[in-house]
């Protein structure tokens, strides 16, 4: 059931609803919406009547109109957006403090709102919340490299993470990581076609919305390399389910390094269509 309620007296029969609605299952010409007979399996819980209803008559899938944010509240102008993602950098070097509980709840609440394929909402966030099991995540992860160094199976092409788990081994030297105080991992079930793209897109949601209150992210590909292709068994020990497809790592913390200016983009690729 999708609950698909109407709000009598605040209804003004604008058919807005049924004009919007992707699937074309609202029927608004009788004057109060409905959905049509038998079309209820077609909705695609976007929400998009709830949000276009300019008076909040209407809720649907149990969503009260008043929760939702208003959209002629405030938004970043297009200068402030752009500086955002010119000025944004990796960041590798990270004070030794971990985010409260609310910022952190903050950031993930932010990270719910990005769209997914079919509206399918199904990307697990995984994260470390306390430098205590930051480290043991860091240890799992280290010593699950020097099982496969000590069986003979890590690949000539991964070479190098044998040195990233020897100088972590003999110095502390945490080069998979960079010592951040937070490490989030993205996944959703492997049956969505669309389940890399839905976790990185929830991550970018997540990291744009941090450089905004000076929180600093890295995009951690060698991380997920040990994941994919080293050690796939260790997302059952975080509690990720076996069904899942790692979308990406990232971690996340207050930068101990402050940037100036923007580096300079090498260039734009484009390909543009002439048939």
């Amino acid at each position: 059931m999708i609950d698909f309620k109407i709000d009598i007296e605040k209804c003004t029969e604008c058919s807005l609803c049924s004009k919007e609605c992707p699937t074309l299952i609202i029927d608004g010409k009788k004057g109060i919406p409905e959905i049509k007979e038998g079309k209820e399996k077609q909705c695609i819980k976007c929400q998009h009547c709830l949000a276009v209803c300019p008076t909040g008559a209407l809720s649907i899938l149990g969503k009260n109109p008043e929760d939702s944010v208003l959209v002629k509240g405030e938004i970043p102008s297009t200068n402030a957006m752009k500086h955002l993602i010119q000025t944004r950098r990796t960041i590798r070097k990270y004070k030794d403090e971990v985010l409260s509980t609310s910022e952190l709840n903050d950031l993930l609440q932010t990270a719910a709102f990005a769209p997914t394929g079919h509206n399918k909402n199904q990307v697990l966030l995984t994260l470390t919340k306390s430098t205590e099991q930051r480290d043991k995540l860091r240890v799992l992860v280290y010593d699950a490299i020097k099982e496969v160094i000590d069986a003979g199976k890590l690949p000539d092409s991964l070479a190098m993470f044998g040195s990233f788990q020897k100088v972590w081994d003999s110095k502390g030297i945490d080069v998979l990581f960079r010592n951040a105080p937070h490490i989030i991992l993205a996944s959703a079930p492997s049956s969505i076609n669309s389940c890399v793209a839905d976790c990185v897109i929830s991550l970018t949601y997540m990291e744009l919305y941090a450089n905004t209150k000076g929180i600093g992210t890295l995009w951690d590909g060698l991380a997920k390399v040990v994941f994919d292709k080293i050690a796939p068994e260790l997302k059952l020990q975080l509690g990720i389910p076996e069904e899942h497809t790692l979308g990406y790592i990232m971690v996340f913390g207050k930068p101990a390094v402050k940037y100036t200016r923007s580096v300079q983009s090498e260039g734009l690729n484009v390909n543009t269509l002439n048939l």
